[in-house]
């Protein structure tokens, strides 16, 4: 990733197929999504929720605010999707809504800020000639 371009947004079920809606409505992808950063939205101790999770995404994604004529890049798009289930879930157990911003600041920027560090040093030691070794192993 360059910084430069737009990141695509989804959320996974429990199976880890993502779901995501762009122009051609929602998709449910078992794939290509291996270079995505995962940023966890339920904490493990919350079982209720964890236990009707795939229930609550597959029924939010046949709804037709997610149709495909619905969509529109700058105001209805894959962020307008993730950000309505988080809400959608949110509301359920009676908590206020997050706005793009209190999401993006709670949950995206720290993760993307992390993986940004990551990268840029990954690219760093590709382009300037260094080796990393990997350490012994220790005897046991």
């Amino acid at each position: 990733y360059d910084g430069h371009s737009d990141l695509h947004v989804g959320i996974t079920n429990s199976k880890g197929v993502v779901y995501n809606y762009d122009q051609e409505g929602v998709h449910r992808a078992g794939s290509g999504w291996e270079q995505c950063i995962s940023i966890p939205l339920v904490q493990p101790d919350m079982w209720e929720l964890l236990q009707h999770w795939d229930n609550l995404l597959e029924e939010f994604s046949l709804e037709e605010a997610w149709l495909p004529h619905r969509y529109e890049e700058q105001q209805h798009n894959c962020f307008t999707f993730a950000l309505a289930f988080v809400n959608r879930v949110r509301q359920g157990r009676g908590r206020e809504p997050l706005s793009k911003a209190q999401f993006t600041e709670s949950f995206l920027l720290p993760r993307t800020t992390e993986a940004s560090r990551y990268l840029t040093l990954h690219q760093q030691l590709a382009h300037n000639d260094f080796y990393i070794v990997p350490l012994p192993e220790q005897e046991q």
